[in-house]
């Protein structure tokens, strides 16, 4: 039995945990026994789990009413979709890692059909594909954002900059290197009229896909099921019933 007044000096000793301790007096508190006074580590997982639920619980509560409209109002937060016109053609991607720092954070990418590009005739057309070299595709990137409905036409551009630290500063040279292309494929464009585009690496991409778009003439045409089945093949409206 001891006085209501009295401790024990593990108890004393931790009420002084704000004063600077010696080697030996923090080995004696890692030898103090468990006094069931703590959650384990799985309890604190749970319990930062359960933190992170009411810190997006509480966006939801306070923030998100700021982006619908409520009682017929529209908040200022509210932005109408704008499909892109002919006088933006740029497709602009970008990548990022949830708010976590990464080098490639910085960097863009710029993809544009040709044919949305001001050129003045086919020639012009012709020189771009040659100037671009590797940057230019019969068809578009896989990762550029357009539909793989669309149709190819003279192809697309697409340029990258991951050189600046800035990604204003790697957009703009994207987009100034595109403007000397254009401005350079519109002065003498009939000079290599007779020059034929490369297309090694095209060649190269599809066999390594290995879906035979090397083989027999599909790099540039395709065929598809809808515009190249056989029509005759098709049974008519009497057998199929």
């Amino acid at each position: 039995m001891r006085l209501f007044s009295a401790s024990s000096s593990a108890l004393a000793r931790r009420a002084k945990l704000e004063e600077k301790l010696t080697a030996d007096q923090a080995l004696d508190l890692l030898d103090d026994d468990f006094d069931d006074d703590d959650t384990t580590s799985a309890g604190h997982h749970m319990l930062r789990e359960q933190r992170q639920v009411l810190y997006y619980l509480r966006l939801i509560e306070h923030e998100m009413p700021k982006l619908v409209v409520m009682f017929s109002l529209d908040t200022a937060y509210r932005k109408p979709f704008i499909p892109p016109t002919s006088e933006t053609p740029l497709i602009v991607r970008s990548l990022d890692y949830a708010g976590e720092e990464h080098p490639v954070t910085a960097k863009r990418v710029i993809v544009v059909a040709v044919a949305d590009l001001p050129l003045q005739d086919s020639f012009a057309v012709h020189k771009l594909k040659l100037l671009a070299g590797p940057r230019w595709t019969p068809n578009a990137p896989t990762d550029a954002g357009v539909s793989h409905g669309t149709s190819w036409v003279d192809g697309y551009v697409k340029i990258s900059c991951e050189n600046f630290p800035n990604p204003a500063m790697n957009l703009k040279w994207a987009s100034d290197a595109l403007d000397r292309l254009v401005l350079e494929a519109n002065r003498n464009s009939d000079a290599f009229k007779d020059v034929p585009p490369d297309l090694r690496h095209v060649r190269s991409k599809a066999a390594k896909a290995k879906r035979g778009d090397h083989l027999r003439g599909r790099l540039l045409n395709r065929p598809s099921m809808a515009a190249h089945f056989p029509q005759e093949w098709l049974p008519s409206n009497t057998n199929r019933h």
